[in-house]
């Protein structure tokens, strides 16, 4: 089948490069990168240029990245190896932030949430109150926060974000969750002024089980996985030297892609197309967490579009796409079978009954115009097959 890949936020399709480097390290650079031979050496020269690579990606030094088994060690070194007292994050969260918060609650650390608009985002003065109603003298005080939403694209004001929390008496430590950023947008930890910042090779066409996680020079955290020196004492085991080879090399593809305001616009226009065309075609469909056909003060990541059906099951709907070839996803378990609406869209206030019906359509830099011309047609005939055999039922 001729598959029409929409699901892009939840994996990428390594690219070619990538794939050809990581065979290259199996074939040529299988030595242990600790080791002090000459082969071993070599290793660590490669490893070492890899981690250029990723630093150059986001604006960081080299020795300000820690490469990690993916994004949700990376998440959980940052959460659990800052010593945090009181944790300030948000329902909208992706479940590798969110569910490391609540077992810290759970074993005495304070958790707040913070409130979200109608869009979903985190409005700095909701912050700075926060922070300025929970944080004790003696508090060890991180927020942490994603800079773009996996299911709906909308992007924080990531930098205000970060000034509100370093405004505070205590100089409040910000993580950044920019698993979906990267690849997609410009990044700059610096200028940003953020303390952590988390990213998943695999979201930006690297290799799955290899991630990273910027640390800003002269923080310090306490490491989850012991049993060697590794990644300067922060992270034991020998490391993934494949999948770090193959993620330097998707970090220099995606580097070219994001100073490439050309090609970028390209694609979003593409998303455009795709989104209106089925808002169009599918009377009642909205898009998530409001309805964005007009642009407002909120952007979203050029390449997402949450759409909802209402009185649908996404279940079904992906089902069925799947059988039409091709490939999308929602915020709902709906592989174990659960008719739960995603938790993030009814945390943002999207009604239970859009909620249920909402499905994801995500891109990247290898969809085409012929995909999306093709998915402009098919999504509509399911959606009206789907409606049809609802009012059956009903």
């Amino acid at each position: 089948m001729d598959w029409i890949y929409l699901d892009n936020n939840a994996t990428t399709q390594p690219a070619d490069e990538v794939t050809a480097k990581v065979n290259e390290a199996n074939e040529q650079f299988w030595a242990n990168p600790s080791s002090v031979h000459r082969l071993g050496q070599m290793v660590r020269q490669q490893l070492e240029l890899a981690r250029t690579s990723v630093a150059r990606l986001i604006g960081a030094r080299p020795r300000e990245i820690f490469f990690t088994s993916g994004g949700t060690e990376a998440n959980n070194l940052a959460l659990r190896g800052s010593r945090t007292t009181v944790i300030f994050t948000s329902l909208a969260e992706h479940a590798a932030v969110r569910e490391p918060a609540e077992k810290l609650a759970k074993e005495g650390v304070r958790l707040v949430m913070l409130q979200l608009n109608s869009c979903g985002i985190v409005e700095p003065k909701t912050l700075q109150h926060a922070l300025e109603n929970h944080v004790q003298p003696d508090d060890i005080p991180l927020v942490s926060l994603q800079w773009a939403n996996n299911e709906t694209g909308m992007i924080q004001p990531i930098s205000e974000l970060i000034a509100a929390a370093h405004a505070h008496e205590h100089r409040v430590a910000f993580h950044v969750d920019a698993t979906q950023v990267a690849g997609k947008l410009p990044m700059d930890v610096h200028a940003m002024d953020a303390d952590m910042l988390t990213l998943a090779g695999h979201k930006f066409h690297g290799p799955k089980g290899v991630g990273a996680l910027y640390v800003r020079r002269g923080i310090r955290l306490e490491p989850q996985i012991l049993g060697g020196p590794q990644e300067r004492e922060q992270r034991g085991g020998t490391e993934n030297v494949p999948a770090i080879l193959g993620m330097g090399v998707a970090a220099d593809l995606a580097y070219d892609l994001i100073t490439d305001s050309q090609r970028i616009q390209t694609l979003s226009k593409l998303r455009n197309k795709l989104e209106q065309t089925i808002c169009q075609s599918c009377r009642g469909a909205v898009i998530n967490p409001c309805d964005l056909s007009v642009p407002g003060e909120y952007q979203r990541l050029w390449n997402t579009t949450n759409l909802g059906f209402p009185k649908l099951e996404a279940e079904a709907i992906l089902l069925m796409l799947s059988e039409k070839g091709i490939c999308a996803s929602a915020g709902a378990a709906c592989s174990s079978g659960s008719l739960e609406p995603s938790p993030v869209l009814l945390a943002i206030g999207v009604p239970p009954e859009v909620a249920h019906g909402s499905v994801r359509l995500s891109l990247s830099r290898y969809t085409t115009e012929d995909q999306i011309d093709r998915a402009c047609q098919i999504i509509p005939q399911v959606i009206t097959k789907l409606r049809k055999v609802s009012a059956n039922v009903i």
